[in-house]
């Protein structure tokens, strides 16, 4: 006679310990099915509405958690931080490039625009030259040919450009740096002094 893997007395112990065993009904699958439907398409339809809108790029941090490249050259102290850590990397360029054409957009008289648009394309666009940023050649180019007659705007799209070079780049490594973190730690403790 072949061994039996359950004995009797076996299976009616295990039997009785399923009796214990709350089974769900035919009804309670179908109505949770329903349920974890539901969940999922409030999920779905939450993370559609938390999703940033087109006006607003994936890449930007939010402002919450971090201020913004915007927010930072605004702040003479954090300005100073960021051109600090920016020199640190090596890239200092971009924020001076950023700031001469800042100070270029407040010149007021036609001599002084065209000398000073000579200076900075001279400085930072010219290839080879001493502090050259990185923008394309086609806004080099753009930028070289508006030189004859300069105007407020001719360096606009190379300032974009390195703007959001900073932006992508530059301002996250910033903001998980130790100069930054300890900068916003002193901001905070110093409030009661």
């Amino acid at each position: 006679m072949p061994k039996l893997l359950f004995s009797r007395l076996r299976f009616y112990e295990i039997r009785d310990l399923m009796q214990n065993v709350k089974r769900p009904r035919r009804i309670d699958i179908v109505l949770n099915r329903k349920r974890r439907k539901k969940d999922i398409q409030g999920l779905m339809v939450r993370k559609i509405n938390d999703e940033p809108s087109p006006s607003k790029p994936s890449w930007q941090t939010d402002d919450k958690l971090h201020p913004t490249l915007e927010k930072l050259l605004q702040d003479k102290k954090y300005l100073a931080a960021f051109y600090t850590f920016l020199q640190s990397e090596f890239s200092e360029e971009n924020i001076e490039f950023w700031l001469a054409c800042e100070d270029f957009r407040l010149t007021a008289s036609p001599d002084n625009l065209r000398c000073k648009a000579e200076e900075i394309y001279i400085e930072f666009i010219q290839p080879m030259a001493c502090r050259e940023i990185n923008v394309d050649h086609h806004i080099r180019e753009k930028i070289k040919s508006s030189l004859d007659e300069p105007s407020l705007s001719c360096f606009d799209e190379a300032q974009k450009h390195v703007y959001l070079l900073m932006e992508r780049d530059s301002c996250p490594r910033f903001l998980h740096s130790d100069a930054y973190l300890s900068l916003k730690h002193k901001s905070r403790t110093l409030w009661y002094i």
